[in-house]
């Protein structure tokens, strides 16, 4: 039977035994374990409200699973709780009970917390996702769509002054803008300049492809890109798109995309990708229009502790 370690901050040989797994799991299953946050927040050694859950079985030297839970730091949403969790591929039919503990662990230290509203999100989810869910009474949630297109958009571009955007000049205009025109949204509303700087950080951040629109001296919208240079063959994904509350009804948001469709285009990236709610109807309607198809769903499972 798996042991499992609960770890309120990660060391440096903690952060890479659990990115060990984390990468063969991706190998395996074609998409990452951990969304963005919960990376990030895994990479930085976990922050407040932090807590790792690693699984060992006796006589294997790396973790065999791993969950991660972290509190909501936005005060509007406090008491919420975001929980993600994966089992390294060679164990899953070996002990398939080692997700179950590690769910069932996770949910305890919610308890333990005062309790609260828990979001687990699983990339493409199989009936065991299922069975997970329904044993530690968390529900279907919200569903969140992964579609793609193949590149160039030749014919259908639809010209729209761009720039990129500047590091240090444009982070708070385009904070405003972000944070106005996603209000309504859990993981992308409330970012801070530390946020920001974070995904900057990153390896794959290339101002190039964070395309700016402006309008009477103001930022308007923007579209976002990103190349995942560890996919076989890369791929290019509109990471955020928006436009500013002010600027909404003038069709800002279908030419922004094929303004960043058109740029990963000619950066030779052969499939586009993004994400959208599935229950968001007029932004599936649009992309449907720009050549884009389903390529799986994600799944949320929620449930109040």
């Amino acid at each position: 039977m798996a042991r499992l370690e609960v770890k309120r901050h990660l060391g440096r040989a903690d952060i890479d035994a659990v990115s060990e797994l984390l990468e063969v799991a991706n190998h395996v299953d074609h998409h990452h374990p951990l969304d963005e946050h919960r990376w990030l927040d895994l990479v930085q050694g976990g922050r407040e409200g932090f807590a790792g859950l690693v699984a060992w079985e006796p006589g294997h030297p790396h973790p065999v699973g791993y969950a991660q839970l972290s509190r909501e730091p936005n005060a509007a949403r406090a008491g919420s709780w975001a929980l993600e969790f994966v089992v390294d591929p060679h164990h899953r039919h070996r002990d398939p009970e080692i997700g179950l503990r590690l769910v069932e662990a996770a949910l305890e230290l919610v308890r333990e917390e005062g309790g609260g509203h828990v979001h687990m999100w699983v990339p493409k989810p199989t009936p065991l996702h299922h069975r997970i869910a329904e044993a530690t009474g968390l529900r279907r949630g919200r569903q969140l769509l992964q579609m793609r297109r193949t590149l160039p958009i030749d014919g259908e571009a639809d010209p729209l002054p761009v720039r990129p955007f500047v590091p240090g000049f444009d982070d708070e205009p385009w904070l405003a803008v972000n944070n106005r025109a996603f209000r309504w949204h859990d993981e992308q509303g409330g970012w801070d300049l530390d946020t920001l700087k974070a995904r900057q950080a990153q390896d794959w951040f290339d101002p190039a492809g964070f395309l700016l629109h402006e309008r009477n001296g103001r930022l308007a919208g923007f579209c976002w890109t990103k190349v995942h240079d560890d996919h076989d063959p890369p791929l290019g994904e509109i990471y955020v798109i928006a436009v500013d509350p002010d600027f909404q009804g003038l069709g800002l948001g279908r030419r922004l995309a094929l303004a960043g469709l058109d740029w990963l285009g000619r950066t030779r990236i052969g499939t586009a990708m993004l994400y959208v709610d599935r229950d968001n109807a007029p932004a599936v309607r649009l992309y449907e229009s720009l050549g884009f198809a389903v390529d799986h769903v994600d799944q949320a499972y929620v449930g109040n502790v």
